[in-house]
């Protein structure tokens, strides 16, 4: 376990020692005395947290607020809207790849419209189940153990997405974002129509919304390690800096100046070390998928 300060903030981060069995599923261990006023950054993963500890920590959201255990979209906390903060919180923080969060949850993506979850409302007596299980072990690495075994139980049994979908998110998240959005659906071998409501039925999301969203990603990640906003403007695939300036706002309700400060995603180099896009399910080739149509 490594401590990460940032300002007043003291948090305590594990990291597992292996990787998933899932490909698309990363994780880390967090324990934070007192967390306050965290702004979250919108990310292209699922983010689904997992508590377990004494305290338990609130995500304050324009809907309100929701309590313990929760999973939120990819993209949520656009314009600012999320806070996380809380006292004495301990919890698996899991990245899973909109690919297999379908699978893995149990509910289309696009059921909950880039929503923040109470996880009670999507596992039902299983989210108290693995509380408890995680409070009863005593080391980080049993929690990341019982963490996988669950998500890959639970991969295992629900459906995949169609390989056309998998395909061209991994083309936008290996990209950064920067891939012509326009021209995946002729690669495939589908209709633009076809492959727009499949990707946003079964991811949440739109194709052009994901690319704007992983290049955001990859530009804040470039800031926080200290590049400066116009070689990262220019870098990413921004017009000038004004618009990596207007994107960056939109997503967080801050400037790129604040967002390079966020303890949310300063994080990131201990939680999540060599943080290649983590919604990328590295597993997919990068020629197009053999199965290349299905019948309509």
């Amino acid at each position: 376990m490594r401590t990460f300060v940032h300002g007043a903030a003291l948090w305590d981060v594990a990291n597992p020692q292996r990787p998933s069995r899932v490909a698309g599923v990363t994780m880390a261990g967090f324990r934070v005395r007192d967390l306050d006023a965290l702004r979250m950054v919108p990310h292209p993963a699922v983010t689904l947290l997992l508590e377990f500890g004494t305290g338990s920590p609130v995500m304050d959201h324009a809907a309100g607020q929701q309590r313990g255990s929760v999973v939120a979209w990819p993209g949520a906390g656009s314009g600012g809207a999320l806070w996380a903060r809380g006292k004495n919180v301990e919890c698996v923080q899991v990245r899973l790849s909109p690919v297999i969060a379908r699978a893995v949850l149990g509910v289309s993506p696009a059921e909950l419209d880039g929503a923040v979850v109470a996880l009670d409302d999507l596992w039902g007596r299983e989210t108290s189940r693995i509380r408890e299980r995680l409070s009863e072990v005593s080391s980080w690495q049993d929690r990341f153990a019982l963490t996988d075994a669950l998500l890959a139980r639970r991969f295992e049994a629900g459906p995949p997405v169609d390989p056309e979908v998998a395909w061209a998110w991994d083309r936008i998240a290996g990209g950064h974002g920067l891939v012509r959005v326009d021209g995946l659906a002729a690669e495939v071998g589908w209709s633009r129509k076809r492959l727009w409501s499949r990707f946003r039925s079964q991811l949440g999301l739109p194709p052009k919304r994901a690319a704007t969203l992983v290049r955001f990603d990859h530009a804040a990640h470039r800031l926080v390690a200290g590049e400066g906003a116009a070689r990262v403007a220019a870098d990413t695939g921004y017009a000038d800096q004004s618009h990596l300036h207007r994107e960056v706002m939109a997503f967080t309700g801050a400037t790129p100046a604040t967002v390079a400060g966020e303890p949310f995603l300063a994080v990131d180099d201990i939680a999540w070390p060599g943080h290649e896009t983590p919604a990328r399910r590295s597993s997919l080739p990068a020629s197009r998928p053999e199965v290349r149509r299905l019948p309509r």
